[in-house]
């Protein structure tokens, strides 16, 4: 099985330095996701609030990487499944 997403990726920063909603509501994370296609960082689904997962449900942006240092893997939401996206 292959990702038909991977065209949705797009060159993109960063939007924030950590979880965004987390920040706004005084929160922690355990882990944090970058949306690969708007740049949205959100936590994982280990932390409390699940927001880069949340992120995906409002948006349907299919792609997520790691911005973990020494991480470089990222999953398609879509497709359940682990994509290259070195």
């Amino acid at each position: 099985m292959e990702c038909t997403h991977l065209n949705q990726i797009r060159k993109v920063k960063p939007s924030a330095k950590g979880c965004e909603e987390c920040l706004k509501i005084g929160s922690t994370w355990v882990h944090l996701r970058m949306c690969l296609e708007c740049g949205h960082v959100g936590c994982c689904d280990s932390s409390l609030h699940k927001h880069a997962t949340k992120h995906f449900h409002k948006t349907q942006h299919a792609i997520m990487r790691s911005i973990e240092p020494g991480e470089s893997w990222g999953w398609c939401y879509v497709d359940e499944m682990e994509v290259d996206v070195v």
